[in-house]
């Protein structure tokens, strides 16, 4: 599958979006509470039709305003609800928490149902009491959207986002796989994570330098964050404060991500097979946390997975156990005196002068590879 994500203009009807958003919530913390009930009153849990069938009974007596919200996205929200028990069940996650109203962004559409797409132009079922049949009765709404590339596939679900920033956006999954596949190389490369001299350094000598967007951004925040504590909670100009800060952290986000991208497809133009190192994410944070998150060594080696599965190159990750620093990549001589503060160092075996993170990144390589 394959998601293109679009923005939606400046419009009124957005409006009607938003509450949506609201009402769908609502339905999210029912069935949350619903099932807390159930629990403590030492009944069955009620998986997703017994949901959908109380939901339907919800509609005819307690909650009647329900037949405004799209029975699809429904379906939808109750199915991601039962998801989360299950794997609650399994034990392959916590117990499900009911989210902040703000915290809700999404809604999802399955099929073709509840909408149609056309150009640039998403026109949603939207359903309207009319007072003069005494029926509900279907509101097509259109939303235009800034179209700035073609989709491809066919289009398998709708999911609209609002973000922290109050956008909204439009994104769309397709069957449609990615595959294509560059021109092979015959060369393969090692590569080093760091944090002092270079972000990346290459088995081939090459470093590469992170941006680092939220470290030069960190005074644009301090004071939004000063001028946010002087404003009166949930004010006009609190949330006018609010919406700044969300707009900066977006900014640090797509700079960080742009700088990943634009990495991850320069190493698979030039090189057949990349060999990583696994790092300790936990304990890299707990002891430079900030730097840490800033960096994004995660990210980018899920982007740069994509990137290789799309191009059809090979990755690989060694063990974080594997000896890569202190052994001399000329001889194999293991420099058990090497510190952290030991940025170059003579091997005392061979005699060969080595930069610590380039003998860091022949050792992946080697160890990746299994070369001599």
């Amino acid at each position: 599958m394959k998601t293109y994500k679009y923005p939606f203009y400046d419009q009124s009807n957005c409006i009607r979006i938003g509450n949506l958003l609201d009402d769908m919530w609502q339905v999210h913390k029912y069935f949350h509470e619903w099932q807390r009930q159930r629990y403590k009153d030492d009944l069955l849990y009620a998986n997703y039709n017994a949901m959908d069938a109380h939901f339907k009974v919800l509609k005819r007596t307690t909650h009647p305003h329900w037949h405004l919200l799209p029975s699809q996205a429904v379906q939808q929200e109750l199915m991601r609800i039962d998801k989360a028990y299950d794997r609650f069940f399994k034990k392959l996650g916590g117990r499900p928490k009911i989210k902040k109203q703000h915290k809700f962004k999404s809604i999802t559409y399955p099929g073709s149902a509840g909408w149609s797409l056309k150009n640039n132009r998403l026109t949603l079922t939207f359903r309207k009491w009319n007072p003069k049949t005494r029926k509900w009765q279907f509101d097509r709404i259109p939303y235009t959207f800034h179209k700035h590339r073609q989709w491809h596939g066919t289009i398998s679900q709708v999911t609209i986002k609002r973000d922290s920033c109050g956008n909204y956006w439009l994104c769309l999954t397709t069957t449609y796989k990615d595959f294509r596949p560059l021109p092979t190389t015959g060369k393969s490369v090692g590569a080093d994570f760091g944090m002092k001299d270079a972000y990346l350094t290459l088995s081939t000598g090459e470093k590469i330098q992170h941006p680092q967007p939220l470290k030069h951004s960190l005074n644009e925040l301090r004071s939004l964050n000063k001028a946010l504590s002087r404003k009166v909670k949930g004010s006009n100009g609190w949330w006018r404060c609010v919406r700044q800060i969300a707009r900066l952290y977006r900014k640090i986000s797509n700079q960080r991500k742009d700088f990943h991208w634009q990495l991850a497809s320069k190493l698979c133009k030039k090189f057949d097979t990349i060999v990583l190192e696994t790092l300790n994410l936990d304990g890299m944070k707990r002891l430079w946390g900030r730097k840490v998150s800033d960096l994004a060594f995660y990210q980018f080696v899920e982007i740069l997975r994509y990137k290789c599965g799309k191009h059809k190159r090979l990755l690989k990750e060694i063990d974080q156990w594997t000896a890569t620093t202190k052994p001399c990549s000329a001889c194999g001589f293991h420099n058990e005196n090497l510190t952290l503060k030991d940025r170059q160092w003579t091997c005392p075996e061979c005699g060969s002068y080595h930069d610590r993170d380039i003998n860091a990144a022949i050792n992946i390589l080697r160890a990746g590879i299994a070369v001599t």
